[in-house]
């Protein structure tokens, strides 16, 4: 910093120091105007242009320096100068003043502050370059901070000096008008009845409704600049139309025929979408064929000297189609239509925000829910169109057991698939690019599920990135890099399977054609109502993130069925606070909130209770005596952070602090709820009690066995 920066900057610091030294805040409130009203009425009348002058240069100066106070000074506008000229000349020293505040900013730190930390501060720059203006008008009409930080921070971000004077002048007038008017009528009372004034209660009443208007009229201004580029229709054939028949559109479509909504549900592929046909519903089946061979393989476990079982790969996969055509009629076309759901099998195109097209007709629509889901992704890695892959999406099309897989990621997806196709037989290498398998979980529950792959026969390969593929006297090779070393492993298979992860389904349908903001992962950048820049744009499910799961997509599938049907009365801000998931390998892995990975990278302070599952009762009895229950909790409190299980059935056991954590109720409830026994649910009781018992009251459980010692003489 430059000598003259650093002398401005005392300057300022001393200016403020004296400020509140000499305490000068004693003339900015309303009990100073009241008892000079008279005097400083009296000096404007016969000094007009000397006290406006002298007026706007003080709420420069406090402006200017961020002092407190402007809010007291805007009202005394009204006292002193009336509504009109109140609101003239405050609203000239507000806006120059933060315009000073803004230029003090600019001069001082604005260098400093983007020297060091330029390189972070990127996608504010580019985004107030694009879009500044707009954002500090809608700050300014609906302050989301105290205006004196909007002056500060505005001051070290590109945007143009003009540009914030002018929008500044805009943006605070109606809140200047409303303040002004509320001085104005506190002048004139002579009397503690003149406070039921109509005059003085309208003011009051502005200024407490003044964010909410101001918020409505920032939408409508929003509105109207994304949508004026497209005519509406006179009239609309449907309330909504739904794009995607996965967990996230049926329910949204559910939704709107069951509240007599005129609704159309439009799916390209299979109703019911990835979790019926190629997901959750398949994998799910595939990983209990699996279990069922692991259990034969432990016979000696449970009394059985020998248990053998003959399969073919070929009705492995034909039971996994029988148990989606089982569950198919749930998503079926059928019972949607006698829902009163209008089904249309097509490629949708979004034409306009009003207006799909769809098997060469157009449907104008009032709402859209874009609800398109996700597919595999893919790693561009050298040599894998050559050698060919399978995904989660086109693994079931197999005819064949593959006696050699090698399986590219460590998630859950690929966990899943691995180890069941472990246990059906096939010789299984997994290749993961992170120092552990479930990144996402706990070191120790990374752990506990590598050391079962290991002793199930599967060889994992953590830190280590596929670098390339290649085919070698017919034979497939992965050439595989270890992260550490830099030594390159060659891993010969039979078939690929790419589990790295899912990216968004967004493009390709219009969205990006009419301007319908993305994020930088693909998915649709949307508000807390699950809106996108068009109001009447709603995404759920995996188009929309953060959570790639299917009772997520349930979960935000409602709030866009009825912000979009009803958002004109009342809009509900979709909650994420409890949000559970399960890995569904051997052990399960189930979580809800915090793990003591996140609960550190947070900086969030928490206590930590873990059970074995090794003393369950009931799961020594069923030879599953393995796992734990690890709960975070408030240090010194029972109020729950986060649960993760690892064992037997994790993923039903995880629905009690499911409950818990959304209905508040902590550990000494648990605790204190009876649980059957033996079940496997007692585990979540005993976890509650392993808090309890680290939390016993040591001193008053000495007086108490003083009690008992002096009860027995």
């Amino acid at each position: 910093m430059s000598k003259t920066k650093l002398a401005v900057a005392l300057l300022i610091l001393g200016l403020i120091a004296a400020f509140f030294i000499f305490d000068f805040g004693q003339y900015f409130n309303f009990e100073f105007l009241k008892s000079r009203q008279a005097i400083l009425n009296t000096y404007y009348r016969e000094h007009p242009l000397v006290t406006a002058v002298v007026y706007t240069a003080v709420y420069i100066i406090a402006t200017g320096l961020s002092l407190p106070g402007a809010t007291i000074l805007t009202l005394i506008a009204g006292a002193i100068f009336g509504l009109f000229w109140g609101a003239v000349i405050a609203s000239v020293g507000a806006t120059a003043g933060a315009t000073v505040a803004f230029l003090l900013a600019r001069f001082v730190l604005h260098d400093w502050v983007q020297s060091r930390f330029g390189e972070r501060l990127k996608k504010i720059n580019q985004g107030v370059k694009r879009d500044g203006a707009f954002y500090l008008f809608a700050m300014r009409l609906v302050p989301a901070f105290p205006y004196f930080i909007i002056n500060i921070v505005m001051g070290l971000t590109p945007m143009r000096t003009w540009a914030f004077f002018w929008v500044s002048q805009v943006g605070m007038l109606p809140a200047t008008i409303v303040y002004v008017n509320a001085g104005h009528q506190l002048s004139v009372l002579e009397s503690p009845g003149d406070i039921l004034s109509f005059g003085l209660i309208a003011s009051f009443a502005l200024i407490a409704s003044f964010p909410f208007i101001a918020r409505k009229l920032l939408a409508l201004f929003q509105a109207g600049r994304v949508y004026k580029p497209f005519k509406r229709p006179k009239s609309y054939d449907r309330n909504l139309v739904v794009i995607g028949a996965g967990s996230a559109g049926l329910v949204s479509a559910y939704i709107a025929a069951t509240v007599k909504a005129k609704v159309s549900l439009i799916e390209k592929n299979k109703m019911g979408g990835d979790c019926l046909n190629t997901g959750c519903v398949p994998s799910k089946a595939l990983i209990r064929s699996a279990k069922f061979l692991n259990h034969i393989d432990r016979a000696r476990e449970f009394g059985f000297k020998t248990a053998t079982a003959e399969f073919g790969f070929a009705d492995i996969m034909q039971r996994i189609r029988n148990v989606v055509q089982q569950i198919e009629p749930h998503d079926s076309v059928e019972r949607y239509t006698q829902l009163g759901v209008d089904c249309i099998h097509g490629s949708a195109v979004i034409r306009s925000p009003f207006e799909i097209e769809v098997n060469g007709r157009t449907i104008t629509t009032r709402n859209i829910i874009v609800a398109t889901g996700a597919r595999p992704f893919v790693p561009p890695v050298p040599g894998i169109e050559q050698t060919g892959y399978l995904t989660s999406d086109t693994l079931w099309e197999l005819h064949e057991q593959p006696r050699r897989l090698l399986v590219l990621g460590g998630g859950p997806i690929g966990c899943e698939l691995a180890q069941a196709f472990a246990r059906l037989g096939s010789q299984v290498t997994q290749v993961e690019m992170s120092p552990r398998l479930l990144s996402r979980e706990d070191p120790e529950i990374s752990e506990i599920l590598q050391q079962r792959f290991k002793d199930e026969g599967i060889t994992v390969l953590t830190r280590h990135k596929a670098a390339r593929f290649t085919i070698e006297q017919n034979r497939k090779i992965s050439i595989c890099e270890n992260q550490e070393s830099g030594e390159e492993v060659r891993i010969e298979f039979d078939q690929l399977l790419v589990a790295v992860g899912r990216k968004p389904d967004t493009r390709g349908f219009g969205l990006e054609d009419i301007g319908v903001t993305l994020n930088s992962n693909g998915t649709l950048a949307v508000n807390d109502y699950l809106q996108t820049n068009f109001p009447n744009i709603y995404a759920c499910g995996d188009a929309a993130g953060p959570y790639q799961f299917t009772h997520t997509a349930s979960h935000q599938a409602w709030y866009c069925a009825v912000n979009a049907l009803f958002g004109r009365f009342k809009k509900f801000r979709v909650d994420y606070s409890v949000i559970p998931w399960a890995t569904f390998t051997d052990p399960e892995i189930a979580r809800v909130g915090l793990n003591e990975t996140e609960a550190k990278e947070r900086g969030i302070n928490y206590e930590v209770t873990t059970y074995s599952i090794e003393e369950l009762d009931r799961a020594i009895a069923d030879s599953e005596a393995h796992g734990l229950v690890k709960v975070l909790t408030v240090p010194g409190k029972d109020k729950i952070l986060g649960v993760t299980i690892a064992g037997a059935r994790a993923g039903d056991l995880i629905a009690e602090y499911v409950a818990a954590m959304k209905h508040n109720i902590g550990l000494n409830k648990i605790l204190g709820t009876i649980h059957i026994y033996p079940t496997f649910s007692e585990a979540n009781k005993y976890a509650a009690g392993r808090w309890k018992h680290n939390h016993a009251p040591e001193k008053l459980l000495k007086w108490v066995q003083r009690y008992h010692t002096w009860m027995l003489k």
